[in-house]
């Protein structure tokens, strides 16, 4: 059973850019548009980018082991839509080929904690909630 709702499954499978949000060593956040997807097998989200590797948000997550993701969009005439994923996260060297050939190998995943839906079901209501990743 996965963290997420099947609305917010479905949602995320029907977007295709989020925003990930990393933490620099002066405490300052840095948050960049990115590349993702939900990873079924770790019930995870991954990250990946061209040159991954090279990247800001790599060196913030191998400092830190924490970022977040947030997804949104905005349906006419004014209905806004978003997910935020807050968790622990792990640079994978592989993985990243599953974006296109043009993508690293290297990834970030990240393992939620604390999931926030705005809009997902339908209707205006928030969803807050942390959660705890199945044991594998």
């Amino acid at each position: 059973m996965s963290v997420f709702t099947d609305s917010e499954l479905e949602y995320l499978a029907g977007q295709r850019l989020g925003r990930i949000a990393t933490v620099g060593p002066d405490g300052q956040p840095h948050v960049v548009p990115t590349s993702f997807r939900y990873n079924a097998e770790h019930d995870a989200i991954d990250v990946g980018g061209m040159r991954m590797s090279q990247t800001k948000k790599l060196r913030d997550v191998q400092r830190t082991g924490r970022a977040s993701i947030v997804v949104d969009d905005v349906l006419p005439p004014w209905q806004p839509r978003l997910i935020e994923i807050r968790g622990t996260a792990t640079v994978i060297p592989s993985g990243g080929k599953a974006f296109g050939e043009r993508f690293e190998d290297t990834i970030v995943r990240i393992q939620p904690t604390r999931i926030i839906a705005f809009g997902i079901d339908s209707d205006e209501t928030t969803s807050a909630r942390s959660v705890k990743a199945p044991e594998r």
